[in-house]
């Protein structure tokens, strides 16, 4: 399965950081924010800043989905139109259950690019990787076919089904506006709503039930692949 991350995007991200065997992914992303707060004006970290403290002052963390809450099913459709059905994916074994903003943030690359180093230890579990994003498929599937990712990346417009799994927020006007002009985040979620996913991810058993939960509310903080192959092996 061919469903890419703009290239250019991820060459942008490794620039700050090389993902490499002798780092995990939190150092890598701690490198690359120790990289904007040395480049980025007072002004930018500001508004960046309070648009994670309006995260986290939101609750959404409490009321987002928990371990031991039901996994609410879903279909959607990947890069290339395929559908993909939760419940019928659980049939075959547990699923990691991940979302990313979308391919103009690094952050989310670069958690992209580690979940697929960590790809072989979940197949090994049994497991599958689904990874999904406001975007639409023409925006995950960009550019030449190259550094390809192994896994299914499904697009939730609108934030249908994370809204579901209460993990939405609204960008500030600052935040909002900045990104806008930065990328045009409207084009590539084909929407205004200036809602974005939270940082989370979940381990799902093939009961439906959530094993595992990473929620936070700075997208500069991620799940560990290696803590979620742990979690995947404390299922059987």
């Amino acid at each position: 399965m061919n469903y890419l991350i703009p290239i250019a995007i991820l060459a942008a991200s490794f620039a700050y950081g090389q993902a490499t065997e002798s780092t995990n992914l939190q150092e890598t992303l701690d490198n690359k924010k120790e990289a904007f707060e040395k480049r980025a004006s007072e002004e930018k970290k500001r508004i960046y800043a309070e648009g994670i403290a309006s995260v986290k002052n939101s609750g959404i963390i409490s009321t987002a989905l928990q371990v031991g809450d039901t996994a609410i099913n879903f279909n959607l459709k990947n890069a290339k139109g395929k559908s993909v059905d939760l419940y019928a994916e659980l049939k075959k074994g547990p699923v990691v259950l991940t979302w990313y903003r979308g391919g103009w943030c690094p952050y989310c690359n670069i958690t992209l690019h580690y979940l697929q180093e960590e790809l072989p230890n979940f197949k090994k579990a049994g497991a599958s990787l689904f990874a999904l994003t406001p975007e639409t498929p023409d925006s995950s599937l960009s550019t030449i076919e190259k550094n390809d990712l192994e896994f299914e990346v499904l697009s939730d417009l609108d934030n249908v089904i994370a809204k579901q799994y209460g993990i939405v927020f609204k960008l500030t006007p600052e935040v909002a506006e900045a990104y806008q002009n930065a990328f045009d985040l409207h084009a590539y979620n084909n929407s205004e709503s200036n809602e974005l996913p939270m940082a989370a991810t979940y381990v799902i058993d093939e009961k439906g039930i959530i094993q595992y939960a990473f929620l936070h509310e700075d997208y500069r903080n991620r799940a560990e692949p290696s803590e979620i192959t742990k979690a995947l092996k404390k299922l059987k």
